[in-house]
C-alpha cells in the first residue's frame, strides 16, 4: 500500500508539476515588471560567480580556471597567481567571495576543484589578495575529503556570519551515501573560521567517528547559499536527481536525508527511495518536481524594485529562467518565472548599488536587471 501510494504520488508529481506548496505559478518571457536586461559584457566561458569589490569592480569567476575583473565595460585579462585547479566535469573554478572585512584585510576567497594527481580530487577553499591583476600570498585552507575521480557534485557557494565564519557546502561527489558518513565530508555543509581553523562549538568537535569541520549533512548538491536579510538564517537549495530540487534552511547537526528520503527518482526512472521524509530528518521547506536546476540565489533587499522585499530569486539552468520565490515564514505563496527560456541562468547577486547582477552561460554573459521608467 505505502509503494503504491508512492507510485500515485509520483505519477501526479511528475504529470503536473506540482511542488511543496499549493502556489500561484506565473510565466513571463523577455521584459517583466517593466525590468529589462541590460548586457554588460559578453564572451564570458561558463562564467560561474560574481563579488562586487568596494570600488565598483566586479570579480567574476569562469568555470574552466580564470577569474576575470569587470571594470569600466571592459573584461580583464584573466588574473594571475590562483592555485592549480582541478578542471574536470563540474569542478573548476567555482565561488569567489569577500572577507566582511576586506576593507581592511584585502582577503578573497576562492571555492575551487582540487587535485594532486590530475586523477582525483575534492572541492577546496583558499585565500589571497589582489595586487593589479595578480592574486598574492595565496593559501589553501581547506580540502575536502576524501578525494575521488568522479567529476561531478563539488558544490559550492560560500557565506560568511556575523561571526566571520565561513559556511561553505560539498556534493556527494557522486557518491551518494557518503552523504550519510559523518567520517567524509561529501554531502555536507562545513562551517570553519576564517583561516580554516575550526570553530570550537562545530557540532562534531571532538566525536571520534566525525569530521569537525561539518556544520550538517545529508545533502546531494548544494549550488545556491544566502543569507536571510531579517532572520540571518542561512538559506541553501541544491539539485534533486530526477525531480526533486530542494530549498533548506540550514541548521547545526541537522540530517537533510539524502539519498534514503527524496522527493526526486533516478534517472532511469526506477524508485530510488520509497520515503520523502523519515524520523530525525529535516524537510525542505519547498521542493520542485520537475527539477529546474537551480544554482545561484539571492534575497532581495533593494528598494530598487517594487513589491520584491525579501522575495528569494533563484537562477535556473535546465529550466533557462530566474524563479522569484514569495514566502510567508518558510512557506512559499507565490512563484514567478522571468525571463523564461533566455538562457542557462547560473548566478544571481544584489550589488551594493541595490542591482541584481546576473550570470548567463549559453551565451556567457554579466547581466544588470533595471526598472524601465
Amino acid at each position: 500500500m505505502k509503494s503504491l501510494a508512492l507510485l500515485l504520488n509520483l505519477f501526479l508529481l511528475f504529470s503536473f508539476g506540482c511542488s511543496a506548496s499549493d502556489v500561484d505559478e506565473t510565466h513571463n518571457k523577455g521584459q517583466t515588471h517593466n525590468i529589462k536586461m541590460e548586457i554588460l559584457a559578453e564572451g564570458l566561458v561558463n562564467p560561474w560567480s560574481i563579488a562586487f569589490l568596494p570600488d565598483g569592480r566586479m570579480l567574476i569567476t569562469e568555470r574552466p580556471g580564470n577569474l576575470r575583473v569587470f571594470a569600466d565595460g571592459q573584461l580583464s585579462d584573466p588574473v594571475q597567481g590562483l592555485p592549480p585547479i582541478w578542471v574536470n566535469g563540474q569542478g573548476g573554478l567555482l565561488e569567489v567571495a569577500l572577507h566582511p572585512d576586506y576593507d581592511q584585510n584585502g582577503l578573497i576567497y576562492l571555492a575551487y576543484a582540487s587535485s594532486d594527481d590530475g586523477e582525483s580530487g575534492n572541492t577546496a577553499i583558499g585565500r589571497g589578495r589582489l595586487q593589479g591583476n595578480k592574486l598574492v600570498d595565496f593559501e589553501q585552507i581547506f580540502r575536502g575529503n576524501p578525494l575521488t575521480g568522479t567529476n561531478y557534485h563539488f558544490g559550492s557557494r560560500i557565506v560568511f556570519d556575523d561571526q566571520n565564519r565561513l559556511y561553505f557546502p560539498i556534493g556527494d561527489r557522486g557518491e551518494m551515501h557518503n552523504a550519510q558518513k559523518l567520517s567524509n565530508h561529501n554531502g555536507k555543509l562545513m562551517r570553519i573560521h576564517d583561516d580554516g581553523s575550526v570553530p570550537a562549538d562545530n557540532p562534531y568537535v571532538g566525536q571520534s567517528d566525525a569530521l569537525p569541520e561539518i556544520y550538517n549533512f545529508g545533502h546531494r548538491n548544494i549550488q545556491g547559499m544566502a543569507i536571510h536579510p531579517e532572520t540571518k538564517q542561512i538559506w541553501t537549495h541544491e539539485h534533486g536527481p530526477k525531480g526533486g530540487d530542494e530549498i533548506n534552511i540550514e541548521q547545526p547537526a541537522a540530517n537533510y536525508g539524502w539519498p534514503i528520503v527524496s522527493f526526486g527518482i533516478n534517472y532511469d526512472g526506477s524508485i530510488l527511495t520509497p520515503d520523502t521524509t523519515l524520523p530525525g530528518i529535516t524537510n525542505p521547506i519547498h521542493y520542485w518536481v520537475p527539477s529546474i536546476a537551480p544554482c545561484g540565489m539571492c534575497f532581495v533587499s533593494s528598494d530598487k524594485y517594487p513589491n520584491w522585499h525579501n522575495n528569494l530569486l533563484v537562477t535556473s539552468l535546465a529550466g533557462q529562467h530566474i524563479q522569484r520565490l514569495v514566502f510567508e515564514g518558510d512557506k512559499v505563496v507565490e512563484i514567478e518565472k522571468l525571463f523564461q527560456d533566455y538562457s542557462r541562468f547560473r548566478d544571481i547577486r544584489q550589488g551594493p548599488d541595490g542591482f541584481l547582477y546576473v550570470l548567463t552561460e549559453g551565451p556567457g554573459r554579466l547581466i544588470k536587471l533595471v526598472v524601465q521608467e
